[in-house]
């Protein structure tokens, strides 16, 4: 039986609830909602432990605040004993556009905060992140208003589609592993019908 640890970053408390900056945490209720499991709070997070195909599958959002991701990151992992491979981390990407995924086996935080906390506490960049584009329709200096801010009405759509695609990447990893769902995410363009 293989075990996975999916971490999806997010700040907690209502006013961060569906942010740009907070896709994390609703892909993984998603993923959650789907396989149907419920979060509980627990140590450093919100937990939830889902079975699928033979799989079992410790899903946390970190009670820690974006900044230290890591503390959460490390327990669960070590508590749970998954190796660093078969981690997740779900994050929001400026540099992507909105209708981009990128999944990648490891790779810098850029800039990120949350994946920034991860890399110092584990001491590597290569562990494996899929990565949300939230694209960067912003005005220099609104950064952080616009990745704290909610979704555009236009983009919801865009937004909903590609959590569901999210949450089939998720079971691709787990199922066929790394390489082989890289090959199929990045190449996606998500757009409504």
């Amino acid at each position: 039986m293989s075990k996975f640890l999916l971490i999806g970053l997010g700040n907690i408390g209502a006013e961060y609830a569906h942010t740009r900056h907070n896709i994390g945490f609703d892909v993984l209720d998603a993923f959650v909602i789907k396989h149907g499991g419920f979060f509980k709070m627990d140590r450093l997070a919100e937990v939830a432990e889902v079975k699928w195909k033979g799989k079992t599958f410790v899903c946390i959002k970190p009670t820690t605040f974006m900044n230290l991701s890591g503390k959460a990151f490390k327990y669960w992992m070590d508590k749970e004993k998954v190796a660093l491979e078969n981690t997740l981390t779900i994050v929001d990407d400026l540099a992507l556009p909105i209708n981009k995924l990128r999944l990648r086996a490891s790779g810098s935080d850029a800039g990120h905060n949350g994946l920034k906390d991860i890399q110092l506490t584990l001491g590597t960049d290569a562990y494996p992140k899929l990565r949300f584009g939230i694209g960067n329709n912003f005005a220099k200096g609104q950064q952080v208003d616009f990745v704290l801010g909610k979704w555009a009405q236009d983009e919801r759509k865009t937004i909903d589609l590609k959590i569901k695609h999210s949450v089939e990447v998720i079971e691709s990893f787990a199922a066929i592993g790394l390489s082989r769902t890289m090959t199929m995410a990045n190449a996606l363009d998500i757009k409504p019908e």
